[in-house]
C-alpha cells in the first residue's frame, strides 16, 4: 500500500520488474525527500491501478508524473494478484514490457534471452563515481524507535553497493560521519582516511561476483576495524570469510517478513529485498556464526563473528516507512565502534 517510491529509488532493485499486490497503488503521490537515492532504478512497474490522484499535504507530483519524467516504464490493468500467485508456483521469472510490439511469442523469445543474475555484478552499475560525505538525520518528523542520539560523531567509512539514504541518515542520527566510498575502493584508499568503523551496504547482484570488495573488506577486517553489513554487504561478508551464497528460488521481497534472534528468541519484524542468500553449511570454518533465521524458511538472517567486532543482516533495518523493529542496529554498531576505539589507536 505504500512504499513504491523508496522501491523505485532503492539500488537494490536494478536489474529487476517490481509487481505491487495491493490493487490501489499511487493515491499518496511522490515526495522529492523520499528519494532514496539520485535516480530511480527498478527496470519496470507492474500494477493493478494507478491511482489518478494524489491525496496527500507532502505530495509534490503524482506518481504517473514521477514515473514519466524518470523514463520509468509502468503498466496498469494487470491482475498482479494472480501474477505473484503465478510468481509463487514458480520463483522469480524472466519478463519484458515494451511499448513498440505486442506479439507474445516475440516477446517471450526477448525475455528468454534475457541474462541471468547469477553472475552479474551489479554492484559497479549502482555505486557512486566518487567518495563523498553525507551529514544529513534522520527527519525528527519521523523517528525511528531504537536509534540513540549521540553528542560525538565518529567517523565511519560506507562500502557503497548501493546505499539507501535512509541507511546513512540512520546512521547519522546513531551518532556517525559516514564517508561513502565507491564499491571498487581499496582497502588502502580507505584506510587513508582512518576511519572508526566500516560499513557495508545493501545492493543488487550476485554478492560471489563482487570479487574486488572481498579482497577489501578481508584487509580492513584483517586490521581489526569494527563491521556491520546489511543485506548484499551481509552476503559479502560470508564470502570475505570463505563462505558460500545462493540463489533463492523466490528471493525475498517487501515487509513483513519475521526474523528470530537465535539468543534471545525475540522476533522481529523487517524488510527485506534480495534474491540471494548465506549457505549456512559453509560457514564452519569462517569464524562466523549465524544469529538470525528467518521465521517462515529458516534461512541466515544475520550473522556475527566469535572474536571479531564483525556482524551483518540480510534484513533493512533502516526500511523507510517501515517497519522499524531492527532499527536498534545502528545503536548496537555505534557501541561496538566505541568499545574497540581502543584497538584502533
Amino acid at each position: 500500500m505504500s512504499g513504491y517510491q523508496e522501491i523505485l529509488t532503492d539500488p537494490s532493485y536494478c536489474g529487476q520488474g517490481v509487481v505491487m499486490t495491493y490493487p490501489h497503488i499511487g493515491n499518496y503521490g511522490t515526495v522529492p525527500e523520499d528519494d532514496e537515492s539520485r535516480r530511480c532504478w527498478a527496470e519496470a512497474l507492474v500494477v493493478r491501478q494507478m491511482s489518478p490522484v494524489a491525496s496527500n499535504w507532502r505530495s509534490k507530483q503524482p506518481l504517473k508524473e514521477y514515473l514519466v519524467e524518470r523514463g520509468v516504464l509502468a503498466i496498469e490493468g494487470v491482475d498482479t494478484r494472480a501474477l505473484v500467485l503465478r510468481l509463487r508456483e514458480e520463483g522469480e521469472l524472466k519478463a519484458v514490457l515494451s511499448t513498440e510490439r505486442d506479439q507474445a511469442e516475440t516477446l517471450a523469445k526477448r525475455a528468454r534471452e534475457e541474462g541471468d543474475i547469477e553472475g552479474r555484478d551489479l554492484a559497479k552499475v549502482v555505486t557512486c563515481s566518487e567518495a563523498y560525505d553525507w551529514a544529513e538525520p534522520l527527519d525528527p518528523a519521523f523517528p525511528f524507535p531504537g536509534v540513540e542520539a549521540t553528542d560525538e560523531a565518529l567517523p565511519i567509512a560506507c562500502l557503497d553497493f548501493g546505499v539507501k539514504r535512509n541507511i546513512l541518515r540512520s546512521l547519522v542520527s546513531a551518532g556517525f560521519s559516514p564517508r561513502v566510498f565507491p564499491a571498487s575502493s581499496s582497502a588502502e584508499e580507505i584506510l587513508a582516511w582512518n576511519p572508526a568503523g566500516i560499513f557495508l551496504s545493501n545492493g543488487p547482484g550476485d554478492p560471489a561476483a563482487v570479487t574486488y570488495a572481498h579482497a577489501s573488506v578481508r584487509a580492513l577486517v584483517d586490521v581489526g576495524l569494527p563491521v556491520f553489513g546489511i543485506c548484499l554487504g551481509h552476503q559479502i561478508l560470508s564470502h570475505v570469510f570463505g563462505g558460500n551464497t545462493f540463489k533463492l528460488k523466490f528471493g525475498h521481497h517487501g515487509v513483513n517478513h519475521p526474523v528470530v534472534d537465535q539468543e534471545t528468541g525475540q522476533v522481529e519484524i523487517t524488510s527485506q529485498n534480495h534474491s540471494f542468500a548465506v549457505d549456512p553449511e559453509s560457514l564452519g570454518e569462517t569464524g562466523l556464526k549465524v544469529t538470525h533465521l528467518n521465521a517462515n524458511d529458516g534461512t541466515v538472517e544475520g550473522m556475527a563473528h566469535g572474536e571479531l567486532p564483525v556482524f551483518s543482516v540480510q534484513y533493512h533495518p533502516e526500511a523507510a516507512p517501515g517497519p522499524h523493529d531492527p532499527a536498534h542496529l545502528f545503536s548496537r554498531f555505534r557501541r561496538i565502534v566505541e568499545e574497540n576505539a581502543p584497538a584502533r589507536a
